[in-house]
């Protein structure tokens, strides 16, 4: 019976699950169908509409980096993921108002939500395991296909009904997803009570203002920042010297740390360490700010130059996103076993390695589209088959790197500046998913002088810029390869 319990998880794990499933359902149910609205509701420009998409989802990055460290000194996880969810419950419902005004306020309301939820929940998960606990990687594991679960009804339901009966209903069903995340965390809340800081902290109880302690009022200033993210998701050029300003400081601050553990401990591997984890997060906004097309250009693509019929059912644009999902959850324990193995031979290829892998199956993923252009139909629409191949050559490349880096990142930086080195790692998404929107903005339906393509000229267009995407992107794969000895050099055994 001992033995039965010590290799179970946590009841607490499946609770989490579930939220972080649901919530998901929220995020990527939204996600999913708001460059279609954008551009086919509010009549936004392609250029436009992939602008605010990838200042969005930029923004969304970021803002775990605050939830993270306003939960850790005044609020507690539980009472941060709470609050995330009723935020994201309510941006999604504010979206159904139906404008432009709406729909801002909404992804306002999401951004600060999600920096709450993202960056608590999964620290609850690791909380309710003790250190050294052979089961946390496991734990994680199941937690990750939670994520993916959530995606996949995203892509799936969510997409198809927004697509179909129309985009507010869409929008209504991820909310509803949120909610019922909200309640399995809050009614669930016993069974994962062991987990340490789930309360108000020492500081956060101290007396603030009037009645009201300092957590209760880091929840009620937080709130100004929604109109802060509306401002930034209009004035999106102004995201261009906030991130790159974001990027410069967090890259002094981990040199800073690392030539400080140097002195400390009396070694020279930290500075060098925190080197490579700078250049392996400008690799990482290579790769996402590419694989992210996924909600713009990719989707775009597949409205209007993807024959999606199969079996005589023609498939909404917006659920060519579920191949993503889909193939993680087909391949993702795939690639957990063989790594394994691969070590025990001795022939697990080093993190630069994997990294150059991941970015060179991502370049293959974009070439297809130029294998599809030789099967096009009448209606210049190259088979669905691309976008499968397509996605199946992403995901693998995803699983190549996505995994590795957030292990990566634990074990380059020192353990005070821990959480530091994780924000950073989260800003390089940040500003891979705003890079990416700049680069989303320069396909799209019309031509340089505004006038709308034909089908065959947006054809011509998609397929000559993610082949251009694809070869650049084999350029920085092998400069990775060959420079696969320095880089090693720099992490000093981090394997």
């Amino acid at each position: 019976m001992k033995n039965k319990i010590k290799e179970g998880h946590p009841r607490g794990l499946m609770t989490l699950f579930f939220s972080e499933m649901w919530e998901r359902v929220c995020y990527y149910g939204m996600r999913v169908l708001l460059t279609l609205y954008l551009v086919k509701s509010l009549m936004k420009g392609d250029a436009d509409a992939a602008l605010i998409y990838g200042a969005y989802t930029g923004l969304v990055y970021a803002a775990p980096i605050l939830g993270g460290k306003m939960a850790d000194k005044y609020l507690g996880y539980r009472n941060a993921v709470l609050l995330g969810a009723v935020l994201m419950a309510i941006g999604e419902f504010v979206i159904l108002g139906g404008s432009e005004q709406f729909l801002m306020i909404g992804m306002g309301a999401l951004i600060l939500g999600n920096g709450y939820f993202k960056a608590n929940i999964s620290t609850i998960v690791g909380k309710l395991y003790k250190e050294n606990d052979p089961r946390r990687d496991s734990g994680f594991t199941i937690f990750y296909i939670g994520i993916n679960i959530g995606a996949l009804l995203a892509t799936t339901v969510v997409a198809y009904v927004g697509e179909t009966y129309g985009f507010k209903y869409g929008f209504a069903l991820a909310g509803i997803g949120m909610l019922m995340g909200l309640f399995i965390f809050y009614f669930g809340r016993d069974n994962y009570s062991a987990a340490e800081g789930l309360g108000y902290t020492e500081e956060g109880k101290q007396k603030a203002f009037g009645p009201f302690n300092k957590a209760q009022m880091v929840a009620f200033a937080s709130l100004i920042l929604i109109p802060v993210a509306y401002f930034l998701i209009r004035n999106n050029g102004l995201m261009d010297y906030l991130l790159l300003a974001l990027f410069v400081f967090i890259s002094i601050v981990l040199i800073k740390a690392g030539i400080d553990a140097d002195t400390t401990e009396k070694v020279k591997i930290w500075k060098d360490r925190m080197i490579a984890l700078l250049i392996f997060m400008l690799i990482n906004i290579a790769f996402w700010a590419c694989f992210e097309q996924a909600g713009t250009s990719l989707t775009l693509f597949a409205d209007r130059n993807v024959d999606r019929e199969v079996f005589g059912w023609v498939m909404p644009a917006s659920n060519t996103q579920f191949f993503n999902p889909f193939f993680i959850i087909v391949f993702g324990s795939i690639f957990s076993v063989m790594w394994v193995k691969l070590d025990k031979i001795g022939k697990n290829p080093s993190i630069p390695m994997k990294f150059a892998l991941g970015i060179f199956q991502l370049a293959l993923g974009f070439l297809v589209t130029k294998i599809g252009l030789q099967f096009v139909n009448d209606a210049y629409q190259v088979p669905i088959l691309t976008l499968v191949f397509l996605y199946l050559l992403h995901t693998t490349g995803e699983l190549f790197l996505s995994p590795i880096g957030l292990s990566m990142v634990t074990k380059l930086s020192p353990k005070k500046i821990a959480g530091t080195a994780m924000g950073a790692w989260f800003l390089s998404f940040a500003i891979a998913n705003y890079v990416g929107g700049k680069i989303a903005s320069l396909t799209g339906g019309h031509s340089d002088t505004g006038e709308a393509l034909t089908p065959a000229e947006g054809l011509a267009k998609y397929t000559d810029i993610f082949g251009t995407i694809g070869l650049v992107l084999i350029s920085i794969a092998v400069l990775i390869a060959l420079f696969n000895k320095p880089l090693k050099k720099l992490m000093h055994g981090v394997v």
